[in-house]
């Protein structure tokens, strides 16, 4: 039995046909948008705001990797949280607080107090990538959990798409300042939304005794080599994808493109095919099982990465859309696979994906930028087709070699229970 919250014995989740599972599907669909419009939206504004300071691209980067490094601060303490008020109230609470953060940023005077306000804003977003999947997997029937997790990072995909198309022309035309203030304002319509649309929950109870503290909720996934792999493919496909999305910009400045400034952020737009991507991948892995469809993507961003090397604008753009793709087939399987394959602890199981994540989309997205500063785009590709090369073999290690090997639940009685 799953101890993460103890559920009505009679409640098995929505399913197809009720009303609530999309009004839940269509909330966190917003949430997700919410999020990270405000999250990537500046990755399309890093060269205005390399231009405008005078920085490298590496130093401009930092606007993106310190407000995912906020939110992989923060998904842990979310987590915790929300064990205790519920998963509802917790992401209430983190939206409104960010929407908040999200105007004040860009008004700050110096760089320097924008990226501590970005870092802020990561930590107020933690809630929704920390407990959404958990929510889904305690609120609906378990045939349904894959293709809303799909539906979730969709939403994730078209706010980042939406911000950084918009964030992207606007800093050319108006300045990265006024650019940002569109996004958060476009962030607080979708977090009005999600406050308006989401049910209240009935698969959890937060008055319930956890037969388990925090702190073993949290290494039983460290010792568990199926979760080891999932996160695995969370921290190197995501980072691979910072990466790429980061500094793929600045390479289209550069000859033999020299696209110009104001056009580059429209390239973003090959992000689009992430968003449908996500919501196709959900319904694959009951056809072909999850780790077919993890190594599918992989596949493809590894086939994108190739194309990205080409001297063509056409064929670069086309690598640009392979390769998203590819990422959005496996990321969210791995998401959704988080709360499916979570023996103990859901929240916390599915909180370390998203820290895994984050944390890798900040790390990688700013360890690139200083190889892409220091050796070039060739190079930059070459460390991420590495990052994915590595996710491929720690996916089947995990999901199929060593699939034997997971520890057995502890015995409540045998656990430290001292409060955490």
């Amino acid at each position: 039995m799953n101890t993460t919250n103890v559920r009505a014995s009679a409640w098995s989740g929505y399913d197809r046909g009720a009303p609530e599972l999309r009004r839940i599907t269509v909330a966190l669909f917003a949430a997700g948008f919410a999020v990270f419009a405000q999250v990537f939206g500046s990755q399309a504004i890093l060269p205005a705001v390399s231009a405008d300071l005078g920085i490298s691209a590496s130093q401009a980067a930092l606007m993106v990797s310190a407000t995912t490094l906020g939110l992989a601060a923060s998904v842990l303490p979310w987590a915790w949280l929300a064990d205790r008020i519920g998963r509802v109230p917790a992401m209430k609470f983190s939206i409104t607080a960010a929407t908040v953060v999200g105007f004040s940023a860009p008004l700050l005077p110096t760089f320097e107090g924008v990226l501590l306000a970005r870092v802020v804003l990561g930590l107020a977003l933690g809630a929704v990538p920390a407990v959404s999947i958990a929510y889904l997997a305690e609120e609906l029937a378990a045939s349904r959990v894959a293709v809303a997790a799909g539906i979730f990072v969709a939403g994730n995909t078209f706010g980042g798409i939406c911000g950084r198309l918009i964030a992207g022309p606007l800093s050319h035309l108006l300045g990265w300042r006024p650019a940002m203030l569109v996004v958060a304002a476009l962030a607080a319509v979708a977090a009005i939304a999600f406050v308006v649309l989401i049910p209240r929950a009935r698969g959890f109870r937060a008055d319930v005794v956890q037969p388990f503290p925090l702190r073993t909720r949290i290494l039983f996934q460290l010792r568990d080599p199926v979760m080891l792999g999932l996160y695995a493919q969370g921290f190197l496909l995501m980072g691979a994808f910072g990466a790429v999305y980061n500094y793929f910009g600045f390479r289209l400045l550069q000859p033999p493109f020299s696209v110009p400034s104001a056009l580059v952020g429209l390239l973003f737009a090959a992000y689009f095919f992430g968003t449908i991507a996500s919501r196709v991948s959900g319904g694959r892995v009951a056809r072909f099982g999850a780790l077919p469809v993890i190594l599918t993507g992989i596949a493809l961003m590894l086939i994108g990465l190739a194309l990205l090397l080409t001297p063509t604008l056409p064929a670069v753009i086309a690598g640009l859309v392979i390769f998203t793709i590819g990422c959005f087939t496996a990321h969210p399987v791995a998401s959704g696979q988080s709360g499916i394959r979570a023996q103990l602890g859901r929240a916390q199981a599915t909180a370390l994906y998203q820290l895994c994540w984050l944390g890798g989309t900040a790390l990688f997205g700013w360890v690139a930028g200083i190889v892409y500063d220091l050796a070039g785009w060739p190079a930059t590709v070459g460390v991420v087709g590495t990052l994915c090369l590595a996710a491929a073999v720690l996916a089947v290690l995990g999901l199929r070699v060593f699939t034997d090997r997971r520890p057995a639940l502890p015995s409540p009685a045998l656990v430290d229970r001292t409060p955490v």
